[in-house]
Parts: structure tokens; sequence; C-alpha cells
């Protein structure tokens, strides 16, 4: 059996405007979404720490080249992350692969909602379940 090498990832974080911005490289799978999700409570941390204001969370999938459950699994802890610190959560540079697995599970709406806007029955199970 040929075992296949992991492909590549990489998060970069910076604040852009009183927002945290981070870019997506690469596949956003079971191995890397933890990843993900610790550069931003890192970043929120940071920067309430700072008491610089934060307005918002911007992910970059500009170079996202693959997602699975977990990567989702992964946007809905920051969805909920977003929502505690009273912050909006932007997906930008969506490509196709994202736009699929949020079409299909019906989960764009519930994580680009506006902060507040997520009942809690959403929440713990996504819209449509």
């Amino acid at each position: 059996m040929t075992t296949m090498p992991p492909s590549p990832f990489s998060l970069s974080v910076e604040t852009r405007q009183a927002a945290v911005a981070v870019r997506v490289e690469g596949d956003l799978d079971y191995l890397t979404s933890r990843e993900l999700v610790d550069a931003v409570t890192v970043a929120l941390t940071r920067r309430h720490a700072a008491r610089h204001p934060v307005a918002g969370i911007r992910l970059d999938f500009s170079r996202l080249r693959s997602v699975d459950s977990s990567g989702l699994s992964a946007l809905l802890r920051i969805r909920r992350l977003a929502d505690e610190a009273g912050l909006a959560l932007h997906l930008d540079e969506r490509p196709g692969v994202l736009e699929r697995l949020l079409d299909m599970t019906g989960t764009l709406e519930l994580l680009t909602s506006p902060p507040g806007n997520v009942s809690p029955a959403e929440e713990s199970t996504g819209p449509g379940r």
C-alpha cells in the first residue's frame, strides 16, 4: 500500500482594519482543522489582551485546495467563537470545493449571518437537520 504524504498546509494571520485576517492554504481536513481554530483563538486572545478593538474575523480561502467534514466543523467552532465575542465572520474568496460543501450542508447562511443571529438549535445541529 502506498502512503501519500500530507499536503502542504499553512496559515498566515494578520490584523487588517480592526479584523483578524487568516489566509488558509492547502487542505483543511482532519489533520489541519484544529490548527485553524487554534490560530483564530490565539489571534482573538492577543487582540483582546492588547485592548485593540476587533470588529470581525476574515478567513481568506483563495488558496484552499480541499475541505472535509473536519474543516466544516472547524468553521462552525470559529462561528461560535465569533458569536461569543460579538464579531462578524467573513468567508472570503471561497473556491468551488468550499461552496459545494457549504451548499450541501446548508451552512453558508449560518456561518456568515450577523453576530448573535444563530439560534442555539441551529448552532448545535445546523440548518436542515
